[in-house]
Parts: C-alpha cells; structure tokens; sequence
C-alpha cells in the first residue's frame, strides 16, 4: 500500500497551492478520502472528507471557502485546491484513506505547506 502527497511549497499570503495525493495497493473507490494538516505544536486536524464516491464532502469551518476537495477514482487521486492561503494554514498535510466501516486507514508520508506573510 502506497499513499503520496505532492504539491506542497512555500507560497505568499493570498496565494494558490494544489496538492495531489496519489494511493495504490488498495481498491481506491471503496474508500473515503482526507486531508488532514499538523502545524508544529499543535494537534493534527482534519481539513477537508469526501467520500468514497464523491458524493458527500466536508470541510474544517477554517478553510471552507477557500479549499475544494476532489477525487478521481479512475486515477486513484484525491486533489485539495487551496486558494486565498494564509500564514495560519502552513503546516505539514497528510493523506488519509479511510474504508468505511471499518478501522483500516492508511495515511502518507505528508507534504510541507509555508504561507508566508
């Protein structure tokens, strides 16, 4: 099993960052998907849910407006559009595949995001 990030970097206030995550050794579509994000001293949280057919999706009341969570099944991606950054969003993001209704999850190695002021 394989869950990888990319996309993270250093970026001005205001600006646009996509990461992408890319999973293998699993059955994709049958799981859910998240972003979650950890800044150091601080809990990691999850930022944004979409389900394993797209069809439902949820977002931390600190990004909704500003990131879009997406998903295609036939690439095995799961993509966080992140606009209008802020210095308070830099953190290191992580992946996570979730089957539902059960405790199986598997998380990525994360992928640093700087939003400099």
């Amino acid at each position: 099993v394989q869950v990888v990030e990319s996309g993270g970097g250093l970026v001005q206030s205001g600006g646009s960052l996509r990461l992408s995550c890319v999973a293998s050794g699993f059955t994709f579509s049958s799981y859910a998907m998240s972003w979650y994000r950890q800044a150091p001293g601080l809990e990691r949280e999850l930022v944004a849910f979409i389900s394993s057919s797209g069809g439902y999706i949820k977002y931390t009341d600190r990004v909704r407006g500003r990131f879009t969570i997406s998903r295609d099944n036939a690439l095995n991606t799961v993509i966080l559009q992140m606009s209008s950054l802020k210095p308070e969003d830099t953190a290191v993001y992580y992946c996570k595949a979730s089957e539902p209704f059960s405790s199986t999850e598997y998380w990525g190695q994360g992928t640093q995001v700087i939003v400099s002021s």
